[in-house]
């Protein structure tokens, strides 16, 4: 009998990427309001800063919750309370007037993120797809967040031109709800073992809190929130400010560039463009070569990349060299991963095991936004916060060399 072969592209991943790139695209814009916000109310810069951070923290806090809400009650069913809880942060924040009440109500946007993001996404295209399409399919789900990027920050900017910030924030509420019109087609058939569907969520978390490996990639995973989050929240800023400007009669100014805080939101879009086909080949190689000697070498990469771009001048071009450089590593290390994760303890509970890992990498991100809004308004610029990124994303470099890949006696995923 002829065994078919199963299909890379499904319905279902088309959902999964629906969601990921509309979510992603507002998520990726909130580094555009740090000027206007601070603009508006005389606010020192650590204070939006530090509402971005506690996003990213509550997103981290939300994810391993999510996680375990998919896998008791439905991954739809997590997804449309996260949507909710998305939309109805933004719509709050946008009537915010004090530090206390935006930070405040950016949880509710940091579990709506939770919800919405790859914890959850990711689970439910690990559980679907086929074993020789896994790692794959990770990528590509992965890579359909930078496809928001690419669009997310230069669009808030463009609507920033129109509405005032708070209208704009109303507006992606609306952006967040639309993705629910993908819910129907985002239904995963359970493809773990037998032996994994009999094990108890306890067992999993038991077996993989003791093992060092888990704690490796734990740790690891922190340096890639503290550069993501950082560059997401600051990099407009700090190109608008250190940045020389585009030359009158160059390229840019050409394609309507004329401005350093113009060139800021497009060098995010840069990075979110990078990393379609920077995350895609990286969820190829994880099929191919040892994940953890693959993660290593992105995070060596990014720190060249980083040490390069703070000790040379900052020109447009520099800007655009990184952004694409860092881009084709930025989210790279997502499907590596959550892949690893799954390999090692399996598909059953993957969402709330990955859910904890994650959590590493969003107090990174919480340490990266705010420390930069912090450091900042202490020195005048962003170079020490910077070299800090520079020295955590070595770490993660060294972190994953011990990592044991095989795990005799569990079926790999």
């Amino acid at each position: 009998m002829t065994q078919t072969k199963a299909p890379l592209i499904t319905p279902m991943l088309i959902a999964a990427c629906v969601v990921l790139m509309l979510g992603f695209a507002v998520r990726a814009s909130f580094g555009v309001f740090q000027i206007p916000i601070a603009e508006e109310f005389g606010w020192a810069r650590s204070e939006f800063s530090l509402a971005i951070a506690i996003q990213n923290l509550a997103w981290g806090i939300g994810q391993p919750l999510f996680g375990a809400v998919a896998e008791r009650f439905g991954d739809r069913r997590a997804i449309i309370l996260g949507a909710i809880a998305y939309a109805g942060g933004l719509v709050l924040t946008a009537f915010a007037t004090t530090p206390f009440a935006m930070q405040s109500l950016e949880v509710l946007v940091g579990f709506g993120i939770a919800g919405t993001g790859f914890g959850v996404i990711l689970a439910v295209v690990g559980r679907a797809a086929a074993p020789e399409h896994r790692s794959m399919t990770l990528g590509i789900a992965t890579a359909a967040g930078s496809a928001g990027q690419v669009f997310g920050a230069p669009v808030a900017e463009i609507l920033l031109g129109y509405f005032p910030w708070q209208g704009v924030f109303i507006i992606f509420a609306g952006v967040i709800l639309m993705s629910l019109f993908a819910l129907p087609f985002l239904r995963a058939t359970p493809m773990a073992s037998k032996a994994e569907l009999e094990e108890s969520l306890g067992t999993v978390l038991k077996r993989a809190f003791r093992d060092p490996s888990y704690t490796l990639i734990f740790l690891g995973f922190f340096s890639c929130g503290y550069q993501l989050a950082f560059i997401t929240a600051h990099f407009p800023a700090m190109v608008t400010e250190m940045c020389g400007p585009p030359a009158p009669n160059g390229m840019l100014a050409a394609l309507g560039i004329t401005t350093t805080s113009a060139l800021g939101a497009v060098a995010i879009a840069v990075i979110g463009l990078a990393n379609i086909a920077g995350t895609i080949y990286a969820g190829w190689l994880g099929n191919r070569f040892t994940r953890k000697y693959l993660l290593a070498g992105i995070y060596t990469l990014r720190t060249l990349a980083s040490i390069l771009f703070i000790v040379l001048p900052i020109t447009p071009a520099s800007v655009l060299i990184f952004s694409l450089a860092m881009g084709a590593l930025w989210l790279a290390t997502v499907p590596l991963t959550s892949g690893l994760v799954a390999h090692l303890y399996g598909l059953r509970y993957m969402g709330t095991l990955y859910g904890f890992v994650f959590l590493s990498h969003q107090i990174g991100g919480f340490l990266g936004v705010w420390l930069g809004g912090k450091m900042y308004d202490l020195t005048g610029d962003y170079t020490l916060v910077w070299w800090i990124g520079i020295g955590v994303g070595a770490f993660s470099a060294i972190v994953h060399l011990p990592v044991r890949e095989h795990r005799p006696g569990l079926a790999a995923a």
